[in-house]
């Protein structure tokens, strides 16, 4: 059986991505340089050449395709995957899309005319539904969003089993009509409504997602017309940072207090919600971590292209905080 890269990587005790540097003569030192050459020798190495002579007529360039990049998620993953990208010598084409198909498809063209090395990408829900890798004639890893399945390698959170821990905490501190914002742009946000509805269901509880786009002044609106209802919920879960963030804003706008008459809960663990009030209850995602797989998973595509297509999904942490206490009785 011949050796792959992953192999060399695994006896040297770095990762796929220092070996790719230190075969490509790229930064790295000397104590780390030492180990992965041994290695080599030990196990016989020998690079796949077709892989190299492949990726000698790209640029060794990756190409990162984002959904938004004012979302702190693909900033923290963007920072992920260069520092990666130049810990293996190759250098990274950011592109935003604003959840855009039309944007979608035009930096994908600019990545087949740059002749990247491959793509990392976030897709559209719009675009996941239809798209096709074999178009390209670079390798692919979706992340946070998927394609159609077995089409390319991907990393993602466990977005279902999130949103049921989110659900199931506010429920056990006391909140009973739980209303929820989900993205209405992306596969996750439909993941992430599959959940809540489901744990609620278990409870025997209605459910009452609303989906807008996953802006803070989109969740900012729905927040405030949801407000002027007759039974509005007692607790708001929100599933990004961004919408997070604009349901905060609607709910001090109006007076709301947190966490006495409405809990508030969502995604991402960004700074500035452990500083607001007591600290919103969050669901962290692993983030750098995200990245930082996919740079990988990328880099031993290009190595060997005959891998067996991998889905990684990596699971969150719930963070509690003062927002999720409970309601006051008073005001119940």
């Amino acid at each position: 059986m011949s050796v792959k890269i992953k192999d060399v990587a695994s006896a040297a005790g770095v990762s796929v991505a220092t070996v790719s540097r230190v075969l490509g003569n790229g930064p790295v030192s000397a104590e780390l340089r030492a180990r992965v050459e041994r290695a080599v020798l030990d196990l016989g190495y020998r690079p796949n050449l077709s892989a190299r002579r492949l990726r000698s007529q790209h640029s060794q360039t990756v190409g990162l395709v984002v959904s938004d990049i004012r979302n702190p998620f693909f900033t923290g993953v963007s920072r992920a995957v260069e520092d990666a990208a130049y810990q293996a010598g190759m250098r990274v084409i950011l592109c935003n899309t604003d959840e855009n198909p039309e944007k979608e498809a035009m930096y994908l063209r600019l990545m087949q005319e740059e002749r990247v090395s491959g793509v990392i990408f976030s897709p559209t829900r719009e675009t996941s539904q239809h798209f096709n890798v074999a178009g390209f004639d670079f390798p692919m890893v979706m992340i946070d969003r998927t394609g159609p399945a077995g089409q390319a390698d991907a990393v993602l959170l466990d977005n279902r089993l999130a949103s049921i821990q989110l659900v199931e905490h506010l429920l056990d501190r006391g909140y009973s009509r739980i209303g929820a914002l989900f993205g209405n742009t992306s596969t996750t946000g439909s993941e992430r409504n599959g959940g809540y509805e489901e744990a609620l269901k278990l409870r025997g509880l209605p459910s009452g997602g609303r989906f807008v786009a996953p802006t803070a002044e989109a969740a900012e609106l729905a927040v405030a017309q949801w407000l002027k209802e007759a039974t509005p919920p007692d607790a708001l879960l929100a599933s990004n940072g961004l919408m997070l963030l604009g349901a905060l804003r609607a709910l001090r706008a109006a007076g709301v207090s947190i966490p006495a008459r409405m809990g508030l809960a969502g995604f991402d663990n960004e700074i500035w919600t452990g500083l607001v009030g007591e600290g919103l209850t969050v669901i962290e995602q692993p983030v750098y971590q995200i990245g930082q797989i996919a740079m990988e998973m990328l880099l031993a595509r290009l190595e060997d292209a005959s891998l067996p297509i991998r889905r990684v999904v990596l699971n969150g942490r719930l963070i509690e905080r003062g927002s999720t206490r409970g309601p006051s009785r008073s005001e119940h």
